[in-house]
């Protein structure tokens, strides 16, 4: 591995400003197109459309979840090995990961593809848009291996500690979904007119070319972590990698269910006020996916930071990269909530119709729950750090006592008294729970004990079954 690449010297606050930079701006790409998809959608193809969208998006999550937060155990467990100069030991964790991503990618597409119409009467998807969520999604399954293996692709060079390529090749995918969309929805030129299913081809088509794309310019300059013909055989599953992907995948998969869940919950409560505190409520968390971005980017490059010094054994660096990922989330999330604070009626207001009295109450609720997410990005910091190690079942913990055990309880049971201002309250109480706990565990739970990787072998014999101390 190049210095250029290495996060074991040089300056931390340099270094993670500027690997989290790539990363903030590709989470910003990925919700700019989602939108511009739904606007596609939505605009030109009606309300059944955009909801059969919605619902495909959904199975889509959980679909995906499992296999990101495999790709996250991998991205630390080659930190580590690079950390320590383990090179070979490194590629063996890339040859598993590719393997079982594929493997798994294309058993979940084929099962997907037979079983979605069942799963969205399930979800009581409405009639009209039936017929179009199954072909959306349908097509959203072909595309799935793709998907999975350009995510295990970016996690592994995110562990080399390179966050800019994969940025590159997003600006690819991310332009040939925007413009492919109306050409296959509309069937312009030589293109079949598929409708909403044209929206599924162009991601399939996207993320297609781009994982080519990628793959073909790794080889071409000759990246240290691509495997070569006689390293083909690194190709076969490691069932000890494949332990640590799956043992600690799930776990990491299982939070980003828990912060969805709890957002669910809280919109049944959010519902029973009525349309405008509803569609104010709607606006508000339009504006706080943004928010929260410098925080998931900075929790992100902070976790491949700490992972490769863990495995260069320099705990130093680890400390001193936690202080800085704080300061910089503490500074730019509430930079950005401050500014919102400052023209929150005309943000919020490009959501909702001018004159509705959802406006006032957008601006009301996001004076109180905006903040809490300066307090949540601190959790979200400290678990990247402990997460670097192998630790992920404490975050998990503490997300359920913080999000579920705390949050939604709290609000339910101050309704009577407080009425909605219960629901916007219960947000930052919980987010400051949850700071004290990840704090409490990063300063005195045993994470740094956890072993991710062995001195010899590929992992530690019994590291997938390991619960967090």
């Amino acid at each position: 591995m190049s210095n250029r690449a290495s996060l074991t010297e040089g300056s931390i606050s340099h270094r993670l400003f500027m690997f989290a930079i790539p990363i903030l701006v590709g989470n910003v790409l990925q919700t700019l197109n989602g939108s511009v998809n739904s606007v596609w959608i939505g605009h030109f193809l009606g309300e059944a459309a955009l909801t059969a969208s919605a619902n495909a998006s959904i199975i889509l999550f959980l679909v995906l979840a499992a296999m990101i937060g495999a790709s996250m155990a991998a991205t630390m467990l080659i930190g580590q090995y690079l950390g320590a100069h383990r090179g070979h030991e490194a590629k063996r964790v890339v040859g598993t990961s590719a393997t079982f991503a594929l493997t798994l990618s294309v058993v979940m597409a084929a099962v997907g593809f037979a079983i979605c119409r069942p799963v969205l009467h399930l979800m009581q998807t409405p009639m009209p848009a039936l017929e179009p969520a199954v072909a959306y999604t349908r097509v959203i399954f072909l595309a799935l291996p793709f998907m999975v293996l350009y995510v295990f692709a970016t996690s592994v060079l995110r562990g080399a500690g390179d966050a800019r390529t994969p940025l590159y090749f997003l600006f690819l995918s991310v332009g040939l979904d925007i413009g492919l969309n109306p050409v296959f929805i509309f069937g312009l030129g030589p293109a079949p007119r598929l409708g909403i299913a044209g929206s599924a081809v162009a991601t399939l088509l996207a993320q297609a070319i781009s994982l080519v794309a990628l793959v073909t310019y790794l080889y071409r300059i000759r990246h240290p972590l691509c495997l070569h013909r006689g390293e083909l055989a690194l190709l076969r599953l490691d069932w000890r990698i494949v332990g640590v992907l799956v043992g600690k995948g799930v776990p990491l998969a299982l939070q980003m269910v828990v912060a969805s869940l709890s957002m669910v919950l809280m919109i049944s409560l959010v519902n029973r006020y009525g349309i405008d505190t509803a569609s104010a409520f709607g606006a508000a968390v339009q504006i706080w996916n943004y928010i929260q971005m410098p925080a998931f980017a900075i929790g992100m490059a902070v976790a491949s930071m700490a992972a490769q010094n863990i495995g260069a054994q320099k705990w130093d660096r680890v400390r001193t990269i936690t202080r800085i990922g704080v300061l910089y989330q503490f500074l730019l999330t509430g930079s950005i909530v401050l500014l919102l604070d400052l023209v929150a009626s005309h943000v919020l207001g490009l959501f909702l119709p001018r004159g509705s009295a959802a406006v006032q109450i957008a601006v009301h609720l996001n004076t109180v729950v905006a903040w809490s997410f300066v307090f949540f990005g601190v959790s979200l910091v400290l678990f990247g750090v402990v997460r670097a190690n192998g630790s992920v079942f404490a975050p998990l913990i503490i997300l359920v006592v913080a999000l579920l055990g705390v949050r939604f309880p709290l609000a339910l049971a101050l309704l009577g008294r407080l009425h909605a201002d219960a629901i916007w309250w219960s947000f930052p109480i919980s987010s400051l729970l949850s700071l004290l706990l990840a704090l409490l565990y990063y300063r005195f739970g045993r994470w740094r004990e956890v072993r991710l990787i062995g001195p010899a072998g590929a992992v530690p014999a019994g590291a997938a079954a390991a619960a967090d101390p």
